[in-house]
């Protein structure tokens, strides 16, 4: 038996060292999300001695789906559901698993059981009591098809049975063996959550999320605000902490703010005391001034990338994908609409990922002379009205957009359309508001951009394993079918050894650039702008923020 144990020593020694020191990201993906704070009002200089109360307002660019973290679909719900829920582990900026509410683990040496003890300390906000019991319950509750976890069932797939063996020990039974079970067990999606509240609201629970967290659920305003309180009864011992007990804040308030120039407004007006996801162009001048205080995280996960549907014609064939790609100037597109704030993506998932390959950096892709060659070999003419046609039909494309342009991803599509004109392709541009629909009939669309913040490159599976479907618990938005490429992740999700799976998910990553399965485009920063007087905030290993520190010095 493997047998993992943390002394409550080590993990304050571990937490604070990580904290004191700003963590980069390697190239090869063995470390996490990369995370700084600057400013010119001496952000960087030794903060003042935290102090307790006060209330921070913290402006979301969308309205989360739900903060029910089992059936959540987004990251910006994570942003908040990261505070009111904990996970039984985290994953730390070494990309190593470490306890949270389990305190150690044994793992058989089939590598199919996994045993548990639980922190004996623990209350939720409700005022009940977190035990093993309470983990059961969550596991069925995922499992449930009334719930509607879909992502968080398709990541307990491999979960057989989970067993009660005393108050504080469970037993987790897996149908196979799985190299990410650690990891997943630290995704939000598996957060704990309060049985006797879940049961009590039913589907409605997002309306009233009780966990275990260093805030509680007080109010939801739909689309405009959510406010948390401090939670005293906390039990402490937050990951990356700089201090335990309760949190510093009184409250912490969300509010929508989906139009940029008024979330970052708002900041400079001392309205609010922070925003997220800052404008490329008030980086620059953030970064220039001396009015605010800028917080920045490079997010683990998949790339913002260019999904091609692989299914509709002429898509379908890999030479007019490879001819799309060569058709778009990638590297304009990132330095025009981000001003050097955000990074090219060179792959299908970032640099701060596990098994990242670097070797796909800096390789011509973009190439209008062969493009036109490729298209014309394909059988499509440019007309008269500058379009290729082909047995009377024009050659289109349309990507699907959301109706919000968030990060500038409509930006993206209207330079598309414009270079794709340049080659002779027609761009259909379709925003809508019911994009999960559209996206679960592939007859829809041809391209579709998408992202995703994530713990493992396992999630990889979701995307391009060809079993995945959309709307069925996986998102192959592309409709990919490659049988190299499932058998190589399947691989991965079985292969312990580290060194090992990391060159299997490189082989992927190879693969679905050499086939053109998407086109990556940039890494996302994810970033902060506050106001001076904020301090104490911090950032996960995939660049979730975290309030638990966070103190106000006016």
């Amino acid at each position: 038996m493997l047998k993992i144990r943390k002394s409550l020593l080590s993990i304050f020694l571990l937490t604070l060292s990580l904290a004191l020191l700003l963590a980069g990201c390697s190239s090869n993906g063995d470390a996490g999300s990369k995370t700084s704070s600057s400013n010119n009002t001496q952000a960087d200089e030794k903060e003042k001695a935290p102090k307790e109360g006060g209330e921070l307002t913290y402006a979301l660019a969308t309205a989360p789906d739900t903060l029910d973290p089992h059936v959540s679909g987004m990251a910006v719900a994570t942003r908040v559901i990261k505070s009111i829920f904990e996970s039984l582990v985290y994953k730390d900026e070494n990309n190593e698993i470490q306890p949270w509410l389990a305190t150690e683990w044994n793992v058989s040496n089939d590598k199919k059981t996994y045993t548990l003890k639980l922190r004996k300390d623990v209350k939720f906000q409700d005022g009940e009591p977190f035990n093993a019991e309470a983990v059961k319950y969550n596991f069925e509750r995922i499992a449930d098809p009334a719930t509607k976890a879909l992502t968080a069932s398709v990541y307990t797939e491999p979960v057989k049975s989970v067993k009660v063996v005393d108050d504080y020990t469970v037993k987790i039974e897996l149908k196979h063996p799985s190299a990410s079970f650690l990891a997943i067990l630290a995704h939000s999606n598996l957060s704990i959550v309060s049985p006797k509240a879940a049961k009590k609201y039913g589907s409605q629970f997002g309306l009233h999320p009780v966990g275990t967290g260093p805030f509680k659920f007080e109010e939801l305003s739909a689309n405009n605000k959510i406010v948390l309180s401090k939670f005293k009864d906390y039990h402490g011992q937050y990951p990356l902490a700089q201090h335990e007990g309760a949190a510093y804040l009184d409250k912490l308030t969300f509010k929508i703010v989906s139009e940029e120039a008024t979330r970052i407004g708002s900041v400079q007006s001392g309205q609010i005391k922070a925003a997220e996801t800052v404008p490329p162009q008030d980086i620059v001048s953030i970064k220039k001034g001396k009015q605010l205080k800028l917080w920045e995280a490079e997010a683990a996960g998949l790339s913002y990338t260019l999904f091609v549907n692989n299914t509709t014609a002429p898509w379908n064939d890999v030479k007019a994908r490879q001819a799309l790609k060569q058709s778009i100037d990638v590297d304009r597109i990132v330095k025009t609409l981000y001003l050097g704030t955000y990074k090219r993506a060179w792959s299908v998932i970032t640099p701060a990922t596990l098994g990242y390959d670097n070797t796909l950096e800096n390789q011509k892709d973009y190439d209008v002379e062969q493009a036109n060659k490729a298209f014309d070999e394909l059988g499509w003419k440019k007309d008269s009205d500058g379009f290729r046609k082909k047995d009377g039909k024009t050659l289109t494309l349309r990507i699907l957009d959301d109706a919000v342009n968030r990060e500038k991803r409509q930006d993206i599509s209207l330079m598309v359309k414009e270079q794709l004109k340049e080659v002779g392709v027609d761009v259909k541009i379709q925003t809508s508001t019911e994009v999960q629909a559209l996206l679960a009939d592939k007859t829809a669309y041809d391209l579709r951009g998408n992202s995703r913040v994530a713990l493992d490159p396992e999630d990889l599976t979701l995307f391009y394993h060809s079993k995945q479907i959309y709307g069925k618990g996986g998102i192959n938005i592309g409709w990919y079918k490659n049988k190299e490429v499932d058998h190589l992740l399947e691989q991965a999700s079985v292969e312990f050894d580290v060194e090992k799976r990391k060159e299997l998910y490189k082989k992927v990553q190879k693969i679905l650039i050499e086939d053109v399965a998407s086109i990556p485009v940039y890494v996302f920063p994810y970033t902060v702008a506050t106001t001076p007087d904020v301090q104490g905030l911090q950032f996960d290993s995939i660049g979730y923020p975290s309030f638990y520190d966070v103190n106000l010095t006016k």
